[in-house]
């Protein structure tokens, strides 16, 4: 396949790209021009943003593409309050000129496979327990109402027969790979390794540090996006979560890193907050719709590969 691999020089979309490479695919890495990272070795690179739409048609109209996987998004739902409308611009409106840019020349080749890069968030944090992908999405930012909206367009296109599409829902997203690490300032692990290199002076826990999330390696997500891709079917539109399907506490999570590292980290205990205190995904549906299966989202794992690549970034 020819892949167009939007984002495609974020943390995930450089997972995304080797396994895409490794795979035996062709890959094109859709950049808004960011000087900082390249594309990895094998892939092509072409400069765009996805809010513009005349600029997407072209690239979707040069490049034969037989899939889609489209990362391309602003996600954090803080900034999403104080800048709402540009949120809604490119997640939701940059969703719909790819989609429209697919669309134009649709009919040229067969229905390219489309796979949506979406968010647990969805599901809102007013939920404890496991979550799976039959309940009804919840957003409580721009952010989270954007990524529905993403995911109303790609479903509502698929509907037409014009794409066979899937929209992953990864959960916490961890680890690293080819020396790139996470470092989302809102992360809890990339924010334990600036405590412990000295960025921070501590590290932040709500109450006791017993509230339970689910962490997934980067690897695994990379892997399941590219089985998402072999799995579209025109006119067809799946919801898959992506996870490890273990609940980890930010406790637990702190500790492990001490003893990974060798070192220590100060933390400082808040006030509890108004929080779920256990979210973590079903995967039930990854692994019969996909047959996949996370092999390297062990805790440990995680936080060895992401703690290399952090001193990696000195």
């Amino acid at each position: 396949m020819h892949v167009l691999v939007t984002g495609g020089l974020g943390f995930l979309g450089h997972a995304i790209t080797l396994d895409l490479l490794a795979a035996g695919h062709r890959v094109t890495v859709l950049s808004r021009g960011r000087t900082d990272r390249k594309p990895a070795p094998g892939a092509d690179l072409v400069i765009g943003d996805v809010r513009d739409r005349a600029g997407i048609a072209a690239v979707v109209r040069t490049g034969s593409y037989d899939g889609v996987v489209h990362l391309a998004a602003l996600t954090s739902g803080r900034d999403s309050l104080a800048d709402p409308l540009t949120y809604f611009d490119v997640n939701a409106a940059g969703t719909l000129h790819l989609l429209m840019a697919l669309d134009s020349v649709r009919g040229r080749s067969a229905p390219p496979s489309f796979v949506l890069a979406s968010t647990n968030i969805v599901y809102g944090s007013q939920r404890s327990g496991t979550l799976s992908e039959d309940l009804d999405v919840r957003p409580e930012s721009p952010y989270g109402a954007s990524k529905v909206a993403a995911e109303q367009l790609v479903a509502g296109y698929a509907a037409t027969g014009a794409v066979g599409a899937i929209t992953v829902r990864p959960f916490n997203v961890a680890g690293a790979v080819d020396g790139i690490a996470d470092t989302d300032p809102a992360r809890i692990i990339p924010n334990v390794f600036r405590a412990m290199t000295g960025q921070f002076d501590h590290i932040n826990l709500n109450g006791d540090g017993s509230a339970v999330r689910d962490f997934v390696h980067v690897v695994d997500v990379a892997a399941g996006i590219q089985l998402a891709l072999a799995a579209c079917t025109p006119g067809t539109h799946h919801v898959v979560n992506l996870a490890s399907g273990v609940g980890t506490s930010m406790a637990e999570v702190i500790a492990a890193a001490e003893q990974v590292t060798g070192r220590s980290v100060a933390v400082r205990q808040l006030p509890p907050k108004p929080e779920p205190s256990h979210m973590v995904g079903e995967v039930s549906r990854a692994r019969t719709l996909l047959g996949w299966q996370p092999t390297r989202s062990d805790l440990a794992q995680m936080i060895i590969d992401g703690w290399a690549a952090w001193q990696r970034l000195g």
